[in-house]
């Protein structure tokens, strides 16, 4: 690293001394445990849980991992602990402390673009309240009992009334990492023709699966982003994944998952105003992530 270099990060980050940083971290591993923990005791039982798995099974983000506390970019760790975290990459040492170089390798630099336009785009537009999470439907979709994901949990209305369901309503998912999963007959059935190359088109911030998403971004940016930030956006993305769960198809009553049944009026009325709660508790996290996105591109 170049001492110009040096001079321009010691500039901008801010020094936190070793009391402050330790009881912040400390704060952290407590938060995160509380997720972690249960996961990594049901892992070496061979249990499984449809509902809470999914951000640690989906998501490449280990819980180790999600414990590990990062200051962020533009933070300074004081005193002699902080030379641990010089064994993480992307750290290293100025005059105010150990901290991030801001000066982002090409590979993490093609990274940040892609979250900032990608969530720039998303925040751009107004939610659509309409899908009804109809995505978890054609998931089974005419699907043989023994390829169901969650086999072990019955399906609320049985396969014949799964079906039924999805046939009598407009399917409109766009977010291709959900229509990926549909089965074959569902997937003429979507309205729209989500794509990878299309994601920055189409995503929209009432999508469940893009609120979850903000926690795959933030830890994309991994030690960039604190970890304050990180949590949030898996806490905010555990609560979306039970609503997901309980306006699919499957029964999961017996976890204390209520039903919201999509297939009614009801149900679905209940799902929009949901959707509609969490894409406003999402919006803050977004600006967030765009703005520790635009900062690390200068």
């Amino acid at each position: 690293m170049s001492s110009e270099t040096e001079r321009t990060s010691a500039a901008v980050a801010e020094p936190l001394a070793e009391p402050h940083w330790h009881e912040r971290r400390a704060a952290h591993e407590r938060r995160v445990r509380q997720w972690t923990g249960p996961h990594v005791r049901r892992r070496a039982l061979g249990e499984k849980h449809p509902v809470l798995d999914f951000l640690f099974t989906y998501y490449s983000h280990r819980p180790a991992h999600l414990e590990r506390w990062h200051p962020g970019v533009g933070v300074a760790l004081q005193g002699p602990s902080a030379a641990e975290y010089l064994r993480w990459k992307h750290y290293t040492t100025t005059d105010a402390g150990v901290t991030v170089d801001p000066v982002l390798p090409d590979n993490r630099r093609r990274t940040a673009v892609f979250v900032r336009d990608l969530l720039q785009a998303t925040a751009s537009r107004p939610p659509r309240l309409s899908c009804f999470g109809l995505h978890e439907w054609a998931m089974v979709y005419r699907q043989p009992a023994e390829q169901i994901r969650h086999v072990a949990w019955p399906l609320r209305l049985g396969q014949a009334g799964t079906d039924a369901v999805v046939e009598s309503q407009r399917i409109a998912c766009g977010h291709y990492d959900a229509f990926r999963f549909f089965t074959p007959p569902a997937r003429p059935l979507n309205t729209l023709s989500p794509s990878r190359e299309g994601q920055t088109g189409m995503e929209q911030p009432g999508c469940l699966h893009a609120g979850m998403d903000l926690f795959k971004w933030a830890y994309k940016l991994d030690p960039y982003t604190p970890s304050e930030l990180v949590a949030d956006c898996f806490e905010l993305a555990m609560d979306i994944r039970a609503l997901d769960m309980r306006a699919s198809p499957y029964d999961l009553s017996e976890l204390g998952y209520d039903p919201v049944p999509i297939e009614t009026p009801e149900g679905r009325a209940e799902y929009a105003r949901r959707q509609a709660a969490f894409a406003e508790r999402g919006a803050p996290l977004r600006a967030r992530l765009i703005d520790l996105c635009r900062r690390l591109l200068g």
